[in-house]
């Protein structure tokens, strides 16, 4: 399962950024000391020609966008400057391999004595091309095969294909992403998947076959994701100890929803940040396109980091979702929300509180969390400037509750329900970030607030994943 609160299926992120050489991981060109530099740097010039050789599907226009700033440099720093960023933005496409950039003095009749023209060398990559890695969700592994058509009509046009099988999920999709020339963050992507998944702390099984259509594009400081999704669901039982309300979820349902994401990111890292500040926000709206499940479904989540003395970090964030049902028909196990385990309220097991039916956890229509972490320098910093600085001391408080919307009438209720029975839990640890793609956790954790029914991890838990309370 992909996120902390929802039960439904995610399929695989078939498109965006690739594993690999980043723009970002690419540093900035050294520039040559010679004894001419002062005199260049200072000297107006004219960047008269841009070329770029390599060039086989790609069509021009779709890199002229691309190179575009070139043209508005004077001077020479400025020239480099702006080269390397449109370097940058030639690798961001995804479709070159490699990417040299050659500043020469112009040649020909038409020469300004000041005049400059610059090259991009590139190199295409190929027009098939295979993956193999392992992918870390939220405390589950998965192996992940992967095919792709990169550049298939010559735009920076993406067709993907993935395979992947996990300690918990398998899933297979297809998906073809298209950016919009000159605006890369402006996309439009389509895909259609298969994802089977075990949710044992439910005694569930569940098979999402779907297809959904998205619309991402910036706006002011935010990036926004329009989605319609159509998926058929089947829920089966996993044994013949499964409880009569989950025999009851069992069958089959069909989603069709509308949903929107906005989210501001000033972090400077996602798996372990020292500063900066994360907003989400997501609503989903389904019945009103199709199917036969209706609700609206609202959540998100904030987090705010702040450097203090001694290379230590200080991190709040907070949760929330509220799931309401559209009809006469109660919400669905597949929609609802779960909270507990190492990657949300430490010291609980995974997704193992809140409302249950015989040892099977149903979900909640509304929770809220909270986590508020400092974190330090490994006592005595070994391997100082190497190894060592991949790790960091943990001390966390959490707490949060999970429940449903039949605890008395109007707001106010649910909000009193909410405020009651709240688990929460402390410890400390120690976090492994493992470059960009997620972190490790080993904490020992003391639950505390522990109502009936819930499953507890007293000790020592052990957490994997790329999103963490």
């Amino acid at each position: 399962m992909g996120t902390v609160h929802a039960r439904s299926l995610d399929p695989l992120p078939m498109h965006g950024p690739e594993l690999g050489v980043q723009a970002d991981d690419i540093e900035a060109p050294e520039i040559e000391q010679e004894p001419k530099q002062e005199v260049l740097e200072n000297k107006d010039v004219v960047v008269q020609r841009v070329h770029i050789d390599g060039l086989g599907r790609t069509k021009e226009d779709l890199l002229s966008y691309e190179i575009a700033e070139v043209f508005r440099a004077n001077n020479l720093i400025d020239v480099m400057r702006r080269s390397h960023e449109a370097r940058q933005k030639l690798l961001r496409l995804g479709i070159f391999r490699k990417v040299e950039v050659v500043i020469d003095t112009s040649q020909g009749e038409d020469a300004l004595p000041n005049g400059l023209d610059v090259t991009f060398e590139v190199t295409e990559l190929r027009r098939l091309t295979g993956s193999y890695n392992t992918m870390v969700g939220n405390n589950e592994g998965s192996m992940v095969l992967g095919l792709k058509l990169p550049n298939v009509f010559g735009r920076a046009e993406k067709l993907t294909f993935q395979f992947s099988y996990g300690t918990k999920e398998t899933s297979y999709g297809l998906s073809f992403f298209k950016p919009q020339p000159g605006h890369f963050e402006r996309n439009v992507s389509v895909n259609v998947y298969k994802v089977t998944g075990q949710f044992p702390w439910s005694s569930i099984r569940e098979t999402d076959r779907g297809i959904s259509a998205e619309l991402g594009f910036p706006l002011w400081k935010t990036n926004q994701t329009l989605k319609w999704e159509g998926v058929w669901r089947e829920l089966g039982s996993l044994g013949q100890t499964a409880s009569f309300a989950i025999r009851e979820e069992s069958g089959h349902s069909l989603k069709s929803s509308l949903s929107h994401a906005m989210v501001i990111d000033s972090r400077n890292s996602s798996i372990l940040p020292r500063k900066g500040g994360l907003l989400k926000i997501h609503q989903e709206l389904a019945g009103y396109t199709g199917g036969d499940t209706s609700f609206l479904k609202e959540d998100f989540e904030i987090q705010l980091n702040k450097s203090l003395i001694w290379d230590s970090v200080l991190s709040a964030s907070l949760w929330g979702g509220l799931l309401l049902p559209i009809g006469d028909k109660t919400t669905c196990i597949a929609d609802r929300f779960y909270l507990g385990g190492p990657t949300s309220i430490r010291g609980f097991s995974m997704y193992s509180m809140g409302p249950q039916s015989d040892g099977d956890y149903l979900g909640g229509e509304v929770y809220w969390a909270g986590g508020l972490h400092l974190y330090t320098p490994l006592p005595f910093r070994p391997g100082r400037g190497g190894f060592g600085d991949l790790f960091r001391t943990h001390f966390f408080l959490n707490a949060g509750n999970l429940c449903n919307l039949n605890y008395g009438e109007g707001p106010q209720a649910h909000l009193k329900k909410l405020a009651e029975c709240i688990r929460w839990s402390y410890g400390l640890g120690i976090v492994l970030r493992l470059g960009n793609i997620a972190r490790l956790e080993l904490n020992y954790c003391i639950p505390m607030g522990v109502q009936s029914g819930d499953r507890i991890c007293d000790g020592f838990q052990f957490g994997a994943g790329i999103r963490f309370l």
